[in-house]
C-alpha cells in the first residue's frame, strides 16, 4: 500500500516575532492509500489550519507536505493548480454548488475543465452518481433538492476526477441527522468499493465514529490516535472518552 499523504515536521506561526501564535508544531502524519482518516480537537486546536495546509490553501512556516511523492509546499502556482485539480477533491460544509447548473453540469465540471472525452465523463459520470445514490436526481437543479442530495452532490463533483486524496470540511455540518448518516454510509461504500482515500476534519464523534482511524490535535500537536477496531458504536464511546480529556468543541477557530 502506497503513501498518499505526508506531513514532515510541519510547523505554522501567525504573527511576527512581537505578537506570534504557534498554531502547528512538529506534525507528523501518514495516510495510506484506501485510509478513511479523521481529524478531531478541541476549538483553536489547529485542525482546520492542517486541512489548509494539506489543501494547498495556506503554506507552513516550515516542514514538509508531500502527495504521492511529490513535495507540494514550494510549487510554483501554475503548477499548483493542476495538481490540486489531478490529485485532490474537495468538499465543503456549504456544498459550493452553482445554482446556475444542473445536478449533472455540476458533477462533471471538473471533468470538462479537464477535457475529458464526453463518453469517459458519461461512464464515470453514471458510476459515481449510482454509489451516491443521486442518479434520480441529474437533471435537477441546487434549489430543487434538499440539503443532503447537494452535499451528495458536492461529494460526487469532488471524486469524479479520481482524486489521490479526498479533503473534507465538516461535511455533516449543514446536515440533518438522517441526511448526516446517508452521507457517512455513502462515505464508506466510497472508502469500501471505491479505495477512496478520504480525510476528514470533524468536530463531530458520530461523524467521526464512520472513520477508520482518528488523528486528536491539541495545542497545535498531534495528541493520541485512535484506530477502529470491533464495532463503530464502541468507537464512538473511545472517540467521546479522548474528547472529554482534551476537550471539544462545534466551532474551529484557528
Amino acid at each position: 500500500m502506497s503513501t498518499v499523504l505526508k506531513t514532515e515536521n510541519l510547523k505554522k506561526v501567525y504573527g511576527s516575532r512581537g505578537v506570534s501564535y504557534v498554531a502547528l508544531q512538529d506534525i507528523n502524519i501518514e495516510i495510506e492509500e484506501g485510509e478513511f482518516t479523521g481529524i478531531m480537537g478541541p476549538s483553536g486546536a489547529g485542525k482546520t489550519t492542517l486541512l489548509n495546509i494539506i489543501s494547498t490553501i495556506d503554506k507552513p512556516t516550515s516542514g514538509r507536505v508531500v502527495i504521492n511523492g511529490t513535495n507540494i509546499i514550494n510549487m510554483k502556482e501554475d503548477k499548483l493548480t493542476s495538481f490540486r485539480r489531478d490529485n485532490l477533491g474537495f468538499i465543503f460544509q456549504d456544498f459550493n454548488l452553482l445554482d446556475t447548473m444542473t445536478v449533472k453540469e455540476n458533477i462533471i465540471l471538473p471533468l470538462a475543465l479537464s477535457k475529458v472525452s464526453p463518453k469517459e465523463i458519461d461512464q464515470r459520470l453514471i458510476r459515481i452518481s449510482k454509489i451516491l445514490g443521486i442518479d434520480n436526481i441529474l437533471n435537477k437543479y441546487p434549489w430543487e433538492i434538499s440539503g443532503g442530495q447537494k452535499q451528495r452532490t458536492a461529494s460526487a463533483r469532488a471524486i469524479i476526477n479520481n482524486p489521490s486524496l479526498i479533503l473534507a470540511d465538516e461535511p455533516t455540518g449543514a446536515l440533518d441527522s438522517k441526511s448526516s448518516s446517508e452521507l457517512l454510509e455513502c462515505f464508506t461504500d466510497l472508502n469500501n468499493n471505491n479505495k477512496s482515500t478520504i480525510l476528514v476534519v470533524t468536530h463531530d464523534a458520530f461523524a467521526a465514529s464512520y472513520c477508520k482511524r482518528i488523528l486528536f490535535i491539541k495545542d497545535g500537536q498531534i495528541f493520541t490516535e485512535l484506530v477502529r477496531g470491533g464495532t463503530r458504536k464502541e468507537f464512538f464511546h473511545k472517540i467521546l472518552d479522548v474528547l472529554s480529556v482534551i476537550g471539544g468543541e462545534s466551532n474551529d477557530i484557528i
